[in-house]
Order: C-alpha cells, then structure tokens, then sequence
C-alpha cells in the first residue's frame, strides 16, 4: 500500500490506481448486436406505451 506523509505526522493509506488500457472498437457482429437490441427495446417500449394507452382508457 502506498502511504504518504503529511504535515504533523500523519499518514494517508490512497488506493491503487487501475491499469489503463485502451478501449477497442465494437467488432462488426457486435455492431449488429447493438442495432438488434436497440430495435427490441425500442419494440418492447412502443408497445407498452400502446397497451397502457388501451388500458387507460378503457
């Protein structure tokens, strides 16, 4: 663990900074995975906007 010293003696216990790495562009199937589950959900949302439109007003 890293400690540091400050004024008057005390000591600081800080956290271990992560490895940074860099991030990969989506793969061309992950791209098609993306489009699918964006259409689904936007699907998934549409209808049940449409189901608590026909309840609400029935």
């Amino acid at each position: 663990m890293p400690y540091t010293n400050e004024e008057g003696g005390l000591l600081n216990n800080f956290a271990r900074e992560p490895k940074i790495y860099q991030a990969e562009p989506p793969t061309d199937g992950q791209k098609r995975t993306y489009i699918f589950f964006g259409i689904a959900a936007t699907v998934l949302v549409g209808s049940l906007i449409v189901v608590a439109f026909f309840v609400s007003n029935s």
